[in-house]
This record gives C-alpha cells, sequence and structure tokens, in this order.
C-alpha cells in the first residue's frame, strides 16, 4: 500500500461508520456492497497490474467504473439489473468519499456521474394454482426435509415474501391464535403484517413439532439445526420442479425460483380482485408502480375485462380516420 493512500481507511470507514452505523445497513445490503468491491478492486488491480493492496483512490477512476460494469454485464454474464446494483453500490461509497473528502470531488463527480441502465421491462413469469400445486405435492412429508420444504413452500406462497425475508422467520413473528399473521421485515427493515391461512398455521405447527425453535431461532433450517441458504433452497426447488413438469406439462417452459411463488402471490391476489393498495402492503413495495407490474400479468383478468366491455356494435359507416382522405395523404407526408 502506497503511503498516503485514504483508499483502505475510506473503505473501513464505508462499511463500519456509514453503512452500519450511521445508516443502519440490514446484513444483507452490507454483503452485497461487500462483494460489489471485492470484484470491482479485484478486476481494476488485474488492469493495473498490481496487487489490490497497491490500488489507491485515483485507480478506481469512472473509466475504470464503466469498464468493471462492462465486465460485469457481458464478461460475467449478469443481468441489468445486477449491473445497476453494482453501480450503486459504487455510487454510495464515491457519495460518502464526496462528503469526507472535498479534495477528491472531481473523481467522485464523474463516477456519480455514471448512468444507470434501462433495461426492458417484462411481465413477471408466475405460477397458476395448478402448477403451485403440482409443485407442493413433491416433497415427501414423511421425513423431516421434506416436510421442512413443504412449509416453507406453502408460506412462500400464502405470505408472498421474499425468500430471505422467508428464510429469517423465526416463531416469535409468528402469531399462532386467531387472527393468524406474521411479522415479516423486507427491504430496507421495513416491517409489515401479512395474514396467513389456518393451513398454513397448522404446518408450521407440526413443522415446530418435530423441529422445535426457541422464540428468536430462525424456523428453517438444514438437518445440522444451521439456518437454510437461498442458493440451497433454489437447488432442492428446481428438483421439485422438475419432477412436477412431468405431470404439469406447463411447468417444463417455466424458470421457478422461489421469488417465482411471490409473483404467483401477487398475481392471484389480483385475480382476486383485491385493492391493488392492499397487494403493495401485502408484498411490501415501495412504489404502487411496482405492484401495478402484476395487474397487468395475469392474462385471465384481462379477458374477463374485455368481456365486460363486449365487441363493439357493427357499422357500415367508416371511421373518420378513413373518412378523411386528405388528413391520410398528410400524415403520409410526415
Amino acid at each position: 500500500m502506497k503511503k498516503g493512500n485514504p483508499l483502505p481507511a475510506l473503505l473501513r470507514a464505508f462499511f463500519q461508520e456509514w453503512l452500519a452505523e450511521q445508516r443502519s445497513a440490514s446484513i444483507h445490503t452490507i454483503r452485497s456492497y461487500r462483494d460489489t468491491w471485492r470484484l470491482l478492486l479485484r478486476f481494476v488491480a488485474e488492469r493495473k497490474g498490481c496487487g489490490v493492496a497497491r490500488l489507491t483512490l485515483t485507480d478506481v477512476s469512472a473509466d475504470e467504473v464503466r469498464a468493471f460494469l462492462h465486465h460485469t454485464e457481458h464478461g460475467r454474464k449478469t443481468t441489468i439489473g445486477t449491473r445497476n446494483c453494482r453501480l450503486a453500490a459504487i455510487r454510495s461509497f464515491f457519495s460518502f468519499v464526496a462528503d469526507k473528502n472535498p479534495e477528491y470531488i472531481a473523481q467522485c463527480s464523474a463516477v456519480l456521474a455514471v448512468p444507470l441502465k434501462r433495461e426492458p421491462t417484462s411481465a413477471p413469469c408466475y405460477l397458476e394454482p395448478e402448477e403451485v400445486e403440482a409443485i407442493l405435492a413433491q416433497p415427501d412429508r414423511s421425513t423431516l426435509e421434506g416436510m421442512r420444504d413443504h412449509v416453507l413452500l406453502s408460506f412462500l406462497y400464502n405470505s408472498g415474501a421474499r425468500i430471505q425475508e422467508a428464510l429469517d422467520l423465526c416463531t416469535e413473528a409468528i402469531r399462532f391464535e386467531p387472527p393468524n399473521f406474521v411479522r415479516l421485515y423486507g427491504k430496507g427493515r421495513k416491517e409489515r403484517v401479512c395474514p396467513l391461512w389456518p393451513e398454513t398455521v397448522a404446518l408450521l405447527r407440526k413443522l415446530l413439532e418435530r423441529q422445535p425453535r426457541a422464540p428468536d431461532e430462525r424456523i428453517f433450517v438444514n438437518r445440522y439445526g444451521e439456518p437454510l441458504g437461498a442458493s440451497g433452497v433454489r437447488f432442492k426447488l428446481s428438483a421439485y420442479v422438475e419432477q412436477a413438469a412431468k405431470s404439469t406439462l406447463t411447468l417444463q417452459s417455466k424458470h421457478v425460483t422461489p421469488h417465482s411463488f411471490r409473483h404467483a402471490t401477487a398475481v392471484h391476489l389480483v385475480a382476486a380482485g383485491v385493492d391493488i393498495t392492499v397487494i403493495r402492503s401485502w408484498l411490501g413495495h415501495v412504489s404502487l408502480d411496482t405492484t401495478n407490474h402484476y395487474a397487468q400479468a395475469n392474462l385471465e383478468t384481462k379477458r374477463k375485462a374485455l368481456e365486460q366491455v363486449g365487441a363493439p356494435a357493427a357499422s357500415n359507416v367508416p371511421p373518420s380516420w378513413k373518412r378523411d382522405a386528405s388528413l391520410m395523404e398528410w400524415l403520409d407526408t410526415l
């Protein structure tokens, strides 16, 4: 490390003082930012032909950041969303540096000016009710592991929880007496309350009878009593989906992840006529625009709306745009 290099001290202060203490960021945010900086520093060091310990703050220039983002998207084959998340972590650090060390304001401004990349918005891939049932039927509930998987997937569908929200679930967050509900802590540590079906509560009770947990201990654990990881859940789910697809053929063309159950919850609530603002609160969305995305996804809901409107009555009168030839000729000139 070069003498007078502020990069190590600034990174330490950013993670320990700014993110953890002042911003009170969640452990998941801190780990995500940490992973970004690990990748960025290794990338820049390789391009500079030196070790990470020899990098200075000025080495992490806007040009290097743009090159890193290009490598993230095209070299590592990640999504635009992941690319933007990496940029958000980098921007946050340089915004912190600009406040703490104004002498680097020019470099910080250049990095902060690197734009986010827009990505095409597609309708979320969601599961139909019969597809959910087919997947839930796959775990062998006679075993503790199969029961755990069945309860976890049932809870995801009931609550619309993000996978990490479900894996962080402790028994003290659940009300087992009517009215049944669960307290979830989402992004930004925002708390929300979701109702639970009696069937879901019964499943949770049976799991806890076979594998008791203290009020502050996580419910979903592995055979060693350690909390499950999201990657392990994805692996098990893919096996269940593969098995379910043999009898439910529509699953063969779908890429199902734990988040697919959240999509299914949202779309099925829309189809049931639940108010969109209630669904927003249910899912913990910051913006109503995010929730409205699900309102456009359900084809059955669209079909019913179209049936209510009805087809237009037949008419021999041509539409006005066909009657006005001069207007059409003028439009042709544009």
